[in-house]
């Protein structure tokens, strides 16, 4: 009887166990080049437009010089890169929640910093807007470890109307660029800039429509391209910023100023911050689930630990708010890629982008027109992605649409009506002026008065009469 016990130990038919017990996990698989290279670039892809789109809005809104421009882009390049890397390999048991999860600067910041700079003296806009968004990254910090419990305050309803309000308030942005970009120009409006628009748009739509893989992929960056090509011919591409740019160089820490603490502008940016923890948090549950690992509190406080990091360290170097990419989360559910070394890869060639000047102003040269016809797709799929969570919040319920509608309402006003809070203190300005601070605002608030106050008692009535 020992020798069949013994005879099978070292047959064959164990090897099966053993090879599961130590098969390592997709997330935690590390993919040969010919595989890695070709998935980093697509990731890549898939996110390069929105890395770069802040710095761009926010360097045009300040009047940055092009080598102002060029530095704002490749902080944002160089703290994206870290923020990516830091998520992916992780740092102990500290930070990073170690899915193919990207970090970068997020397009949620862009109103409220708008606003903050609309109400800033010339030359200390960036200041003001760079002590908010510290405070924002300290905020997030400390609230990161309690974020769980507040979840509930944060349900699709309120995300889905401020991720609509994101979209629907930036809109003005790209049809400013349409336009030439410039307001006071003598041209503003002109023929030839529309013209240009509209051509990226149509090359951004033909190959959405029919390209394939890869190419959809890229769709944005590839008409942007094409339109600036279109634009050399008619003297609207202007290249003599290459020359002035560095090929090498790392961020030089504040260069744009020491920071500058405004109470209204910390508050908006710190409301900002609990949309984009929500953002952080659906994302790493999401990507928890296409990659069957689970994704407990443990995990998502990491994640959050590494929004803060960036969040805090990035404008010491010209960075803005960091949180999770949607996109990217898509691309690992479409490319099956579910390896985080590939996203860490990305993020390292961000890392490169960044500490090169140069290609952060081959970005910066793209002609206004051409980023306005690019912006439209950009920040009506932001608003699209909003109205797509609020379909799944049970709008069917009449509570809820008053509290959607209200909230849209309020954070409609400061576009349909720009001067509205003309009468309001200057703190009141700053965040009533924001739609999407105001919309979070009140959508936050309806939803503690119709989901939140009341409701046990009302539950235990019920309960009791029954």
């Amino acid at each position: 009887m020992a020798q069949p016990a013994t005879g099978p130990a070292k047959g064959p038919c164990t090897a099966p166990p053993a090879a599961a017990d130590t098969a390592v996990h997709p997330v935690d698989e590390k993919i040969p080049p010919s595989r890695l290279v070709p998935a980093a670039l697509q990731h890549i892809a898939a996110m390069y437009a929105g890395v770069v789109t802040p710095p761009l809005i926010i360097g045009q809104a300040v009047g940055l010089d092009a080598a102002g421009m060029t530095r704002l882009i490749a902080a944002g390049l160089l703290i994206a890169g870290l923020a990516t890397l830091l998520q992916t390999l992780g740092a102990g048991r500290f930070a990073g929640n170690r899915l193919p999860f990207v970090n970068a600067a997020s397009s949620a910041g862009i109103a409220p910093m708008l606003a903050i700079a609309e109400t800033s003296a010339p030359g200390r806009q960036l200041p003001a807007i760079y002590g908010a968004v510290i405070v924002a990254g300290v905020f997030c910090l400390a609230v990161g470890p309690f974020f769980g419990r507040l979840l509930r305050f944060f349900p699709p309803l309120v995300t889905g109307v401020v991720i609509t309000l994101i979209g629907v308030t930036l809109m003005p942005v790209p049809v400013g660029w349409a336009q030439g970009g410039d307001a006071t120009a003598g041209d503003f409006g002109a023929m030839k800039y529309l013209a240009l628009a509209a051509f990226t748009l149509v090359v951004i739509l033909l190959i959405q429509r029919f390209g394939r893989g890869f190419v959809k992929q890229i769709a944005l960056l590839a008409g942007m391209f094409a339109g600036t090509l279109a634009a050399i011919p008619f003297g609207l591409a202007d290249f003599s910023a290459l020359g002035s740019a560095p090929v090498a160089a790392l961020p030089t820490p504040f260069a744009f100023g020491a920071p500058e603490f405004q109470p209204a502008a910390i508050l908006s940016l710190c409301i900002v911050m609990l949309v984009l923890m929500t953002e952080s948090s659906a994302g790493m549950l999401a990507l928890g689930e296409i990659c069957e690992r689970d994704t407990d509190g443990t995990t998502i406080t990491r994640g959050l630990r590494t929004d803060g990091i960036a969040t805090l360290l990035g404008p010491v170097f010209g960075g803005f708010p960091t949180s999770a990419f949607a996109q990217n989360v898509g691309v690992v559910s479409l490319t099956k890629v579910r390896s985080r070394y590939v996203v860490a890869a990305a993020g390292g060639a961000l890392l490169i982008l960044g500490a090169f000047p140069v290609l952060g102003a081959v970005v910066s040269l793209v002609p206004m027109p051409v980023l306005g016809g690019a912006g439209i797709v950009l920040f009506g799929s932001i608003a699209v992605s909003g109205i797509r969570t609020l379909a799944e919040a049970g709008l069917d319920d009449s509570s809820n649409i008053i509290l959607v509608a209200v909230a849209l309402g309020a954070g409609i006003i400061p576009l349909a009506a720009p001067g509205f809070y003309a009468g309001f203190p200057s703190w009141a300005q700053t965040v009533l002026g924001s739609g999407i601070s105001a919309g979070a605002l009140v959508a936050v608030l309806l939803n503690l008065f119709f989901h939140h106050l009341g409701t046990h008692s009302r539950n235990a009535v019920a309960l009791k009469s029954s």
